[in-house]
């Protein structure tokens, strides 16, 4: 009887035990939100270019010591740099990875079982965090339970983001040149000599769409030195021939030009007649935004009319059937013909909400777009820096002739705004 009694107990005691832990796991929890929620840092160490606050454990200060090493490695990725030839680089160099840094500043061993190596995986995680621009993200990643210590990564939209926490080590225009290189997916593929072009990953067809493949023609001049010819033909046509696309070819030196002269162009506007240009942006923006909100309200209205209009119908459906005026048959047909497309209907409205919202935003990317050109009124050369920097993306039409000139039309689109060009009502036709 006694060792029942103890039986019941010991149950009693364990089922106790698992609820206090449960509860103590939660308040835990909640506070270390509250915590993230309000910007305080509640990781163990700060990125390296950041060290903590000696006033305040949950606030970063930049380490004067380490930032400049972020500011390049950011300056490398901004010229196009892939995230493994950043890392070879650093290790060719000799420079110190963060781990490794971390352990010499404490005065211990690295006891980590590792190479000491940069690698492709710490500069991309580098590259990626937005502390470096002032931010604060936090809760990545979780629990699955108070039982399990195991980590596992959360929904981006469960992340806890809080911007202006802290000073910045990097400009904005930097992070959304390496934010827009990712969106490209920049490869540089090698050459058959080896030299890569600098457009590589900017020029698309501009009938197709498709990218446009650098080729090179090696040659030899008169006096037996070598020569080279880079040019680029629309990726779709390379591919499979006449019957996708025709060839858009254009050399390399002559696409040099035309970009170097209009991006020159764009900066004289911007740092000598600033507010008509901006004006006539704005204008061709305001435009291009009425008609695609107005666009995807009617779309929405519509959407959400049906979306309430199936809601109905299953409604009166179901008061039939309980009725008796509706068969049991031709109801199941019926309410899973309106369940699925009420389904469907409802998960198209959060993208169509959201394309409205994005239409109607603030129109301040004209004045930043403005603000970058305008410093290149001289330049006399182009590279990938300045090319990130500025270009989205450049589209080549396809050659025509007019009378003994080959003449080609090419547009360059511009981060922020977008092709120029059509704001000021003129197309770059270049006789190549």
């Amino acid at each position: 009887m006694s060792n029942d009694g103890s039986t019941d107990v010991m149950c009693f005691l364990n089922l106790f035990n698992e609820f206090y832990s449960r509860d103590t796991s939660k308040k835990v929890k909640a506070v270390k939100k509250a915590c993230a929620e309000n910007g305080k840092y509640m990781g163990t160490y700060p990125p390296i270019g950041y060290k903590r606050d000696p006033l305040d454990k949950h606030h970063f200060i930049i380490d004067e010591e380490t930032a400049p090493l972020v500011r390049r490695i950011f300056a490398m990725r901004a010229s196009g740099m892939a995230f493994r030839k950043i890392a070879t680089t650093l290790n060719a160099e000799g420079v110190q990875p963060p781990g490794e840094l971390y352990y010499q500043r404490q005065g211990r061993t690295d006891p980590r079982r590792v190479n000491h190596l940069w690698n492709e995986s710490t500069v991309k995680v580098m590259i990626r965090n937005e502390a470096y621009i002032g931010n604060m993200v936090q809760g990545k990643c979780g629990t699955l339970s108070y039982k399990s210590k195991k980590l596992v990564a959360k929904p981006k939209d469960q992340w806890i983001r809080v911007e202006g926490t802290h000073e910045p080590i990097i400009s904005r225009e930097i992070w959304d040149t390496v934010v827009s290189i990712d969106q490209k997916k920049v490869r540089k593929s090698e050459t058959s000599d080896g030299i890569k072009s600098i457009f590589t990953g900017l020029v698309y067809c501009a009938d197709c769409g498709f990218k446009m493949r650098n080729q090179v023609e090696r040659f030899t001049y008169k006096d037996g030195s070598p020569g080279r010819y880079s040019s680029f033909m629309c990726g779709s046509y390379s591919r499979s021939g006449k019957s996708a696309c025709t060839i858009h070819t254009i050399y390399e030196n002559v696409l040099t030009q035309i970009v170097l002269e209009d991006i020159r162009e764009k900066a004289r506007y911007a740092a000598h007649d600033r507010e008509r240009l901006l004006t006539q942006i704005i204008r061709m923006k305001d435009k291009e935004q009425h008609s695609r909100a107005a666009s995807y309200e009617q779309e929405l209205r519509v959407t959400a009319a049906r979306v309430a209009e199936l809601e109905k119908l299953m409604q009166n459906l179901y008061e039939d059937k309980c009725a008796g005026v509706v068969p049991p048959t031709v109801f199941q047909t019926l309410m899973k013909k309106y369940e699925t497309e009420r389904a469907q209907k409802a998960a198209a409205l959060p993208e169509l909400e959201q394309k409205v919202r994005t239409q109607l935003e603030n129109r301040h990317d004209a004045d930043q777009w403005a603000e970058i050109i305008r410093h290149y009124t001289e330049i006399t050369e182009l590279d990938e820096t300045i090319l990130f920097e500025l270009v989205d993306r450049i589209e080549v039409g396809e050659a025509q002739k007019c009378g003994n000139t080959r003449v080609q039309d090419v547009k360059v689109f511009y981060r922020y705004v977008g092709c120029v060009d059509d704001a000021l009502s003129q197309e770059r036709r270049a006789a190549v």
